[in-house]
């Protein structure tokens, strides 16, 4: 493992803790058989609509692991409410998780605005936006994509093309005041940097779920 993957795990890690305690303090983070009857409904319209994303998977698959892991289903609740679409994209065959991204045609609505993370937030002596995309991502048990899935994503259709999202972001890059995001323009995919305080209306970032 080199440095750079090393840095990026080290923050996966902390990502992953800060979400466990946050969604171990809420225990009220559940949805009633109505709710989930609605949203596993809604999530299999859209499984059957897209199916390029999800080839070789069934959706009986999908909700019978759903249906064994009910907490998860909060978690895509929150994708769903703040505009995200959350669809299926892949599974680990290792360990046989389903794995979820936001699929919104642009930067998930309900989340735009934000800067990059809580010290970001924190640094900030005015104008600071209502919240930061990494404090956002925990509360929701969700984390940002990193480079790589955001490029993955891309591959299965065209994706903020007006809108920009962030990415989770190397350490190395983020102690020195940055933070990246991406977006789609002229038919590819670019990653750029800014600061780790700056917001956008345009931009918001894009989560991943494991089921």
């Amino acid at each position: 493992m080199d440095q750079r993957n090393g840095a990026q795990a080290g923050v996966n890690l902390a990502l992953n803790n800060q979400r466990k305690h946050y969604i171990m303090s809420n225990p009220k983070n559940k949805l009633s058989a109505s709710q989930q009857k609605e949203l596993l409904s809604t999530l299999k319209a859209r499984f059957e609509k897209h199916m390029s994303r999800h080839k070789g998977l069934t959706w009986a698959d999908v909700q019978a692991r759903l249906e064994a892991h009910p907490d998860k289903l909060w978690a895509l609740q929150e994708m769903e409410d703040t505009g995200g679409e959350p669809d299926v994209v892949g599974r680990d065959t290792q360990t046989g998780e389903y794995l979820f991204y936001d699929c919104s045609a642009e930067s998930p609505k309900g989340r735009r605005s934000v800067c990059y993370d809580p010290e970001a937030l924190a640094s900030r002596k005015e104008h600071k936006p209502g919240h930061s995309a990494l404090g956002m991502a925990a509360e929701m048990g969700i984390a940002l994509l990193t480079e790589e899935q955001y490029r993955e994503l891309q591959q299965l259709g065209n994706f903020d093309m007006k809108t920009s999202s962030w990415i989770l972001t190397p350490a190395d890059v983020r102690k020195l005041g940055g933070a990246l995001f991406c977006d789609r323009r002229y038919d590819k995919v670019f990653t750029y940097h800014n600061g780790a305080e700056s917001y956008y209306a345009a931009r918001g970032f894009r989560g991943s779920l494991r089921v």
